[in-house]
């Protein structure tokens, strides 16, 4: 049986299950995407996208567009990073661009130069009323 079909022996990160890691030796250079989650202790030059959870480990260098679900960044990143939910730098953290994030912790001593911007889904208009059985549309009428 191949380590890589037995759930059970893949790796953890508190508890959330690693599907990539970039280890400290390893340099990838070009777009990288995944749809697990993935820990980089290594180098990154040019994208990097997962659905889910990234961990960038504190010798990791990334000089990249970096999208994922959630982020916890400890090392040093060189680009464009956008988090669906929830960023969080440590205190060895290094960020040289803009970040977009719903939620964003920054521990003392790290290093952010760059433009912040805090997004959250904006709210869908109710165009229909109170929401349940038998609600009416609201009429929208153009005014003269």
């Amino acid at each position: 049986m191949s380590i890589f079909n037995d759930k059970q022996s893949l790796p953890t990160n508190g508890g959330r299950e690693i599907e990539t890691v970039i280890g400290p030796s390893v340099k990838v250079e070009g777009n990288f995407r995944g749809q697990g989650n993935v820990i980089v202790e290594g180098v990154v030059h040019g994208s990097l996208k997962t659905d889910k959870d990234l961990t960038v480990g504190a010798g990791a260098k990334i000089s990249a567009s970096v999208i994922a679900a959630n982020a916890k960044i400890s090392g040093e990143v060189r680009g464009t990073v956008k988090i669906k939910g929830k960023l969080e730098l440590t205190e060895t953290a290094r960020i040289f661009g803009d970040i977009e994030t719903e939620t964003l912790s920054v521990a003392p001593g790290a290093i952010l130069n760059g433009k912040c911007t805090m997004v959250k889904e904006p709210p869908t208009p109710e165009l229909f009323g109170p929401a349940g059985a038998g609600a009416k549309p609201k009429i929208l009428e153009k005014k003269k």
